[in-house]
């Protein structure tokens, strides 16, 4: 606690010095530091704070690809699709079913990602979207997004094993090692749609800035680098590694699906039990498909990441509490949050009686953060939750530091710990913005996140935050 008064004090003397150095900004600054979002920033810095055993060395896997980034509704028009009713499909097989599925998860404001099966199709779209004016080139997949995000720490070691193509390894941070496995004379395409908040298509208008992902990629929907992955860890030794792309097979067809996890399940549990793994969850619509991994993977990882649509879909799957909930109506309740999240530790997390390495989870939506630990396996976790919110902020309005003119408080500044068990009523305070309460030897730290007013760029986001919330934890030795 002495660490966090100290830098405030040592903030509050930096603010002197500046008022001194420019008195014209003094106000604009003490106005910052009085507004709500900026004593929150103010806190957050304070204590995030990095943990007394850090990563030297981290193995990112096997889903990666350069994604072309570009308006939705533009490249729509650029196509000739004309704005019609929403419907979701769980894979798109032509450009009728692009435009509804688009249209459905536009008008809820949602994230998904899905496989757009017609070969021919796709690279037409694929053409139309890379040659656009204004369309923009990035490192693409989970994967290397998280790797590239960690790589932007000098002191970190970075293998990245993937489908990495020309272009890809072009873009990549120097700080990255690719395998020369891993390396493909083709790179693979992701289309990734944007629109902003109270922006039109026909009839659609959407509640909050989002995206939707497709793509015909072959090569992460079969997890062609995994093998390679796992077998190059042995020269790479790494303490952390960090694992995605089962999303992916969604493409495939049910049996090659079913019988690539029980691959998946049997490379991953050759990994040394010693080096913890984070899985990294991304958008499915298959229950039986994400069953099997609750089932089949996740006893197996130490940590997961996901997002609300992905935390509401493994409940439905897996018949846990709030099941019946179709979807999300604004900002996701917190108690049915918490109430999912601990469900998923108690029934497979890792306790005395089950054979399970599960001990985390890192939560994210717009408005908040939560992260969830079993008791006694990791530390850090005030500042890994800050962190994690501190990057939302910073990437999606792409400046530096928090910019309070450019950002708002969306959480509930009340909100109830469960909807299930007696609940604890929680106030929050902007001077002490990460909140922790306990349930049944499970500790909860939440927090809000200061939500970009016109985002620049929302692709990778849900990356970053697990990124950054796991270079600031630490695991406890067993």
């Amino acid at each position: 606690m002495w660490q966090r008064s100290a830098c405030v004090g040592l903030l509050a003397l930096a603010l002197g010095y500046l008022c001194l150095l420019g008195p014209e900004l003094c106000p604009e600054l003490l106005g910052a530091l009085r507004s709500r979002e900026g004593r929150m920033a103010a806190a957050w810095q304070a204590a995030i704070v990095r943990p007394a055993r850090g990563w030297a060395r981290v193995a990112v896997g096997v889903n990666a690809c350069v994604d072309v980034v570009l308006s939705a509704v533009k490249l729509l028009e650029a196509l000739g699709l004309e704005p019609g009713d929403g419907k979701n499909h769980a894979v798109l097989n032509s450009g009728q079913d692009l435009k509804e599925a688009f249209a459905h998860f536009m008008e809820k404001g949602a994230a998904a990602e899905r496989f757009f099966s017609d070969t021919e199709a796709f690279h037409h779209i694929a053409r139309t979207a890379s040659e656009y004016p204004g369309a923009q080139l990035y490192v693409g997949g989970n994967a290397a997004l998280i790797g590239q995000k960690l790589a932007a720490n000098p002191d970190l070691k970075i293998l990245l094993c993937g489908p990495v193509g020309p272009k890809l390894h072009e873009l990549l941070d120097d700080n990255v090692v690719v395998p020369p496995e891993s390396m493909q004379e083709r790179d693979e395409f992701h289309l990734i749609l944007e629109y902003q908040a109270g922006e039109e298509w026909g009839q659609v208008r959407a509640p909050n800035a989002n995206r939707f992902i497709f793509s015909h990629d072959l090569s992460n929907g079969a997890l062609n680098m995994l093998e390679v992955f796992v077998s190059s860890l042995d020269e790479f030794q790494p303490d952390l590694v960090v694992l995605s792309g089962l999303h992916m097979m969604e493409g495939q067809t049910k049996e090659m699906r079913q019988r690539r996890l029980m691959e998946a399940v049997a490379s991953i549990s050759d990994i040394p039990t010693d080096i913890p793994i984070h899985l990294e969850l991304a958008s499915m619509t298959d229950q039986d498909f994400m069953s099997n991994i609750i089932h089949q993977v996740f006893p197996l990882v130490n940590s997961i990441g996901l997002n609300e649509q992905e935390l509401l879909f493994l409940t439905q799957s897996a018949g846990g509490p709030h099941a019946s909930l179709a979807s999300w109506s604004g900002v996701p309740d917190v108690g049915i949050v918490s109430d999912i999240l601990f469900w998923i530790l108690k029934e497979h997390g890792k306790t005395a009686e089950r054979a399970s390495d599960l001990t985390r989870i890192h939560f994210h939506t717009l408005a908040y953060h939560i992260l969830v630990t079993v008791d006694g396996y990791w530390g850090n976790q005030v500042a890994a939750v800050a962190a994690g919110a501190r990057a939302a902020g910073t990437q999606a309005c792409a400046t530096e530091t928090i910019d309070t003119s450019k950002v708002f408080l969306k959480a509930p500044l009340e909100f109830v710990t469960s909807q299930i068990e007696a609940p604890s009523k929680i106030s929050l305070n902007p001077d002490e913005p990460v909140v922790h309460w306990h349930r049944e030897g499970i500790s909860f730290h939440f927090t809000p996140v200061l939500v970009c007013k016109d985002p620049i760029r929302t692709v990778g986001l849900g990356d970053a935050i697990s990124a950054e919330g796991l270079l600031y934890s630490e695991v406890y030795p067993q």
